[in-house]
């Protein structure tokens, strides 16, 4: 397992300085007890208005076929890698209301809950990887998705493996340090672009 802690500049939770997303999963399965925990956990995420617009199409190792299925809506390049997570998810947004009107918070609210699952798969020793690389018209063929829901993400779950098992290039990416934006860079006061007065010496 490759730890990567977080470099913060001020303190937060040790579950968000420890999560991130790998690609290497060990063999080892997911007990069914936690995957229905981290599905609970993204149950009770806040959505706009409670419209909870998220669904989830779920499949595991253990019906190779409907694995498969799933892993078929993936591009190539992600089925390299993704085949060995033993859980994938597809996760779904309901982008209209039961009224008929645009609900353009669905993807931000979906992405809440996938935040609070992946939070509470890092609890257990668990790690996902969010996909943005699939192909969302094969995928709503493929499982008669309604008209008003679009797929959001496809999402990898396991326990860690060993990074030595990639390929070459995405070892590297595996192994390298995390990094991201200072907050100098999109946090700001009075107009944009203006650093905030929070981060002033």
């Amino acid at each position: 397992m490759t730890e990567k802690l977080a470099l913060n500049d001020y303190p937060i939770h040790e579950l968000i300085r420890s999560r991130w997303s790998p690609r290497a999963y060990s063999e080892q399965s997911v007990e069914q007890e936690k995957l229905l925990s981290l599905l609970e956990a993204a149950r009770w995420a806040p959505s706009s208005y409670n419209h909870q617009p998220w669904s989830f199409i779920v499949a595991t190792k253990d019906d190779p076929t409907e694995y498969n299925r799933l892993l078929s809506i993936l591009v190539e390049f992600n089925q390299g890698w993704a085949k060995t997570a033993p859980v994938l998810i597809l996760a779904v947004a309901k982008v209209r209301t039961d009224d008929g009107k645009t609900n353009r918070h669905a993807f931000h609210d979906v992405g809440l809950a996938l935040e609070n699952l992946i939070l509470q798969a890092t609890s257990f020793g668990l790690f996902a990887h969010q996909i943005g690389g699939f192909n969302g018209d094969k995928a709503k063929t493929e499982y008669q998705i309604p008209e008003d829901y679009e797929p959001a993400t496809a999402l990898t779950i396991g326990y860690p493996g060993d990074p030595q098992s990639l390929p070459d290039g995405l070892k590297e990416r595996e192994l390298a340090p995390r990094v991201r934006k200072p907050l100098q860079e999109f946090v700001f006061t009075q107009k944009w672009g203006k650093t905030s007065f929070l981060l002033k010496d």
